[in-house]
């Protein structure tokens, strides 16, 4: 069990991997929190390594110590350069469940991982080892395409006012603390193309639209009000006419947004189990950084 106040941080030795090792040190050290460095060697790679030349164990000791000195020299330079204090963890098998498992022994707070790289974060973000390790985890997981200059400023937090909502809003707070929040619900009008063939005026349309907008907007100031959020460091945005992760697409751009925290739960059972096609979609098409939120941990 390492520290109650933990980031993990999930690195393959890749130089892009070191933007998520740097934000994570960055967290960690505006929270005065222990930072967990932790590299998998892949389990099936050792395994080869073995068919292929036998059991050269004198090989494979190299490789570790490989490793070793290269997770080593990462946790010295975050050190130094962050003066955090950094542990480092070397794990053999499958990198989503060593991670995952990782995690829930050092009872982490946030689980920091990048979307490519080398080894087992190479290739496109869903589907992904990154994507993976939102899907398992039982932890809030900040997925880092980012280099790191400064704190978050502004962030995005989408919300379909389902239970997750509110705690996805307080991890925004713990996480940025200083950052303008946007709050933002899509709205979906699936009558309008409807209404629109059987020729319902466009004045009626316009209202139906109009009265959407304002009831999730004053649900968004609700949920403000309820998670105690400065009437000064928030803005609220409604917007309608596509699919949400779309919207998200278009607002994370609009209000120059660094980071979008958004819920792994919706409001549908399933959404338990699985990552929602909205989250799906915002982790493979957002340029900045995404933290999923996880109700299970707020």
């Amino acid at each position: 069990m390492i520290g109650q106040e933990t980031i993990v941080a999930a690195t393959d030795l890749s130089a892009p991997s070191r933007h998520a090792c740097d934000r994570a040190a960055r967290l960690a050290g505006d929270a005065d929190a222990t930072l967990a460095l932790v590299h998998t060697l892949g389990g099936t790679a050792l395994e080869d390594l073995r068919r292929w030349i036998g059991e050269d164990t004198q090989t494979q000791n190299a490789v570790r110590s490989d490793a070793t000195e290269r997770l080593h020299a990462i946790a010295a330079d975050l050190r130094q350069r962050h003066g955090v204090h950094v542990t480092e963890h070397l794990t053999i098998g499958h990198p989503v469940q060593e991670v995952t498992r990782f995690a829930d022994q050092a009872d982490a707070d946030l689980l920091v991982t990048g979307t490519r790289g080398a080894g087992f974060f190479r290739g496109v973000v869903v589907g992904s080892t990154a994507e993976r390790l939102s899907k398992r985890s039982g932890r809030p997981v900040l997925l880092v395409r980012q280099s790191v200059h400064e704190p978050y400023r502004r962030v995005l937090v989408p919300v379909d006012f389902s239970p997750w909502s509110a705690d996805a809003v307080k991890l925004a707070q713990r996480t940025a603390p200083e950052a303008t929040l946007v709050l933002m619900h899509a709205v979906e009008l699936p009558l309008e193309s409807r209404m629109r063939t059987v020729g319902v005026a466009d004045s009626v349309i316009a209202h139906y639209r109009d009265a959407a907008r304002g009831e999730s907007r004053q649900q968004l100031q609700q949920l403000a009000t309820q998670t105690g959020l400065d009437r000064q460091q928030v803005h609220f945005s409604t917007p309608d006419g596509a699919d949400p992760w779309m919207l998200i697409a278009q607002d994370e751009q609009e209000f120059d947004c660094d980071l979008v925290v958004i819920g792994r739960q919706g409001r549908h059972m399933l959404d338990e189990l699985l990552l929602g096609s909205t989250t799906r979609m915002v982790i493979s098409e957002s340029t900045v950084d995404v933290l999923v939120s996880t109700r299970r941990r707020q």
